[in-house]
């Protein structure tokens, strides 16, 4: 019971000392009062605008979508190299992202599976932007010593086994006898 009532008068107690250390002193007027001390946190940093970009992938050919193909973004702004970003094309064949800054110039690559890889640098000045690419068949490599422009590849789309060198059979062993002396 008494050190319920020592506790309770030793609140009571420390209350008033911070209600009274709160109070302004009389005498002393705004101007003389001591400043506060500046926060030692982070400053704020508002975050930066950002683009609504849609990327949409279809065959050349028939304009059909293509689903799972992978859509890498690279950003750059000004002079910063901002990382690389890999989505994948929903069923639709559209590929979309919110994070690339406005005003960075983009580098998109698309890659799919029995097209040639597609590469193409943007500018994102709006917030939002909208890419279509069409996908074509690989095409042959282009060579300084024949003319390839425009032909197609002589590797068919998929997976390739590896061309194995023809063997001839041995001959079979002779089933006569040899002479005896």
């Amino acid at each position: 019971m008494v050190l319920r009532k020592a506790v309770g008068l030793s609140l009571v107690l420390c209350a008033g000392v911070l209600l009274t250390a709160s109070l302004p002193v009389f005498g002393q007027d705004e101007t003389t009062a001591p400043v506060p001390t500046t926060r030692h946190g982070r400053k704020y940093k508002a975050p930066v605008t950002t683009s609504h970009i849609v990327v949409t992938v279809v065959k050349g050919f028939n304009g059909k979508p293509i689903p799972n193909a992978a859509v890498v973004f690279h950003s750059t702004k000004d002079g910063k190299d901002e990382g690389n970003l890999e989505v994948k094309t929903d069923p639709d064949g559209k590929a979309i992202i919110d994070v690339i800054p406005t005003g960075s110039s983009l580098q998109v690559q698309v890659i799919a599976n029995g097209f040639a890889t597609f590469g193409q640098d943007y500018t994102v000045d709006t917030a939002t932007k909208e890419i279509a690419v069409s996908m074509i068949r690989p095409r042959a490599q282009v060579s300084t010593y024949t003319d390839n422009a425009g032909q197609p590849s002589q590797r068919k789309p998929g997976v390739q086994e590896p061309n194995q060198p023809k063997t001839t059979p041995a001959p079979a062993p002779s089933t006569t006898t040899p002479p005896q002396q």
